[in-house]
């Protein structure tokens, strides 16, 4: 790993990926992941590994417990991507003959996307910028993170408390 992260050695980084690769794979195999999806991981890990080498640090960690946890967290991160909740099937039911059903529905959105709009504002902006990001530009909490450097935490308490208020500002287009 020295040779990598000091002298960029190809060498010595296919030496690291022979020994390595099958180590990570069969641990993503472990976490859960499919054949293909653990290939993946490990080559998203090992160009992590290459890309990121001149962080490697001996004096924190050994390179095994380094390599390990990029790909831990590799395989979280594509976990938690994988348990977002999809958006739900559009019916595809045909507009009705009469304009005025279809206008009724357009300002039925309109209401609603304008009560969304000023239950946004009530959130602090802190609460507001971490789900704009989360929801509206669609980022993972570690993206978020890389963007902004809050703590993980920081980012889950404040999406957290302010979908709570959303809900509170938005109980009344439920019934």
């Amino acid at each position: 790993m020295l040779a990598v992260r000091d002298g960029r050695d190809r060498a010595a980084f296919g030496a690291l990926f022979d020994h390595y690769a099958p180590r990570l794979k069969a641990m993503a195999i472990r976490g859960g992941a499919t054949p293909a999806l653990a290939e993946d991981i490990v080559q998203d890990v090992m160009l992590t590994i290459w890309r990121k080498a001149a962080q490697y640090d001996p004096a924190r960690a050994p390179v095994s417990a380094w390599i390990f946890r990029i790909a831990r967290n590799r395989q979280i991160d594509i976990a938690r991507r994988s348990r977002r909740p999809e958006p739900e099937a559009l019916d595809n039911a045909p507009e009705p003959a009469s304009g005025d059903a279809g206008a009724g529905d357009i300002l039925g959105l309109e209401q609603e996307a304008e009560a969304l709009g000023r239950a946004l504002l009530a959130l602090t902006p802190e609460q507001r910028a971490v789900i704009e990001r989360a929801y509206l530009g669609d980022l993972t909490h570690s993206e978020i993170h890389a963007e902004t450097g809050l703590p993980l935490g920081t980012i889950k308490s404040r999406i957290r408390l302010g979908l709570d208020r959303l809900r509170h500002e938005l109980k009344d287009l439920r019934s």
